[in-house]
């Protein structure tokens, strides 16, 4: 096997560039592709130089539904893609375990569930106070899996797949108190919905990615370390319980902001993070810019099938994130080693 080149200031800032290129073109094709079909050439042309896109559409209709329909959603779809590939590099290095994700360890169902009791209390009007139920529920479900779990990482697995459990009963119970006008569209968002973000939600996202970010980033060196196991860690001078907790709030936080207004999108940070491991290597210096970028990418190109596959009606994104990533999962479950 050929022997990767060292991490470096230049090849992270090359290999970061060119993930950045792939997002922006899946970006501009995102937005030309719908049941109204917008050339690609047409839609670069508009995002250039049409005048406040983003509030007054202007000219033809099919600029009003690049700049007020599609525009927002594929951004949003971008970001929220981003923020579930971030924490599932964080979760998988703390675990050691290409396995965990926020979806499996529960922290999506736990932030969901969070959600839920929100909307179902009427709290959707308070500035904060959906994503704030659903930070409560994502810190819930990584104390109760951790307190069910310890250290061993596939105790944690099992662990995270019972509380996801628990969790998916309580929102089946709230489904099952709300009204009927109500049912369809908490079940299509719980599916994964990205085509309701508002520019407060674009903003409230994409600042905690941003945050989150820094901090996972600013830990680089230390998961790095960590990744070859505690006792190594210590020895070299690791604050490993420090460590731990800071990413896992990190992550919570980036996972339970993005499911608050996304619902449960599946699958997304075992593939992407994993798959990043597989080209790039397992060094966070590079995997976390990659898997942020990457991870956006996917998620816009899922999105926009979710859009277009069928002709009658759009399929929620979760629905394909999962039949893309439930036989990646059964392959890792079958592969043998791990990182």
């Amino acid at each position: 096997m050929r022997e990767r080149p060292p991490v470096t200031g230049a090849r992270i800032l090359r290999i970061t560039l060119l993930l950045a290129a792939i997002c922006g073109a899946v970006f501009v094709v995102s937005l030309c592709l719908g049941p109204a079909r917008i050339s690609v050439l047409r839609g670069v042309r508009d995002l250039l130089f049409s005048g406040e896109p983003g509030l007054h559409p202007s000219g033809s209709p099919e600029t009003a539904i690049l700049f007020s329909i599609r525009f927002p959603r594929v951004l949003f779809a971008g970001l929220v893609g981003a923020s579930l590939s971030l924490a599932g590099a964080a979760f998988q290095t703390l675990l050691r375990n290409p396995l965990a994700d926020p979806y499996i360890l529960g922290v999506s169902g736990g932030s969901a569930a969070g959600a839920i009791i929100a909307i179902s209390l009427g709290l959707a009007a308070l500035p904060f106070g959906v994503p704030l139920f659903a930070f409560l529920g994502a810190v819930l479900t990584v104390t109760l899996v951790f307190s069910i779990g310890k250290t061993d990482s596939n105790v944690l697995l099992l662990a995270g797949v019972i509380v996801n459990a628990f969790f998916s009963a309580v929102i089946l119970f709230f489904l099952a108190m709300s009204r009927s006008a109500d049912l369809h569209s908490m079940t299509f968002w719980l599916m994964g919905d990205l085509g309701l973000a508002s520019p407060r939600e674009i903003l409230l996202v994409s600042g905690t990615l941003a945050a989150g970010f820094v901090i996972l980033y600013f830990h680089a060196r230390a998961l790095n370390l960590l990744a070859t196991g505690e006792p190594t860690a210590l020895h070299l001078g690791i604050a490993v319980e420090r460590t731990k907790g800071i990413v896992f709030l990190a992550g919570s936080l980036v996972t339970a902001v993005a499911v608050a207004f996304s619902g449960i999108i599946g699958f997304v940070g075992l593939i992407i993070p994993h798959m990043i491991r597989m080209l790039f290597g397992a060094d966070h210096r590079l995997l976390f810019p990659a898997s942020a970028l990457f991870g956006g990418a996917y998620l816009m190109a899922a999105d926009t099938v979710a859009r277009i596959l069928l002709s009658s009606t759009e399929l929620p994104v979760g629905v394909v994130t999962a039949l893309c990533g439930a036989p990646y999962f059964i392959y890792l479950l079958r592969r043998k080693g791990g990182f």
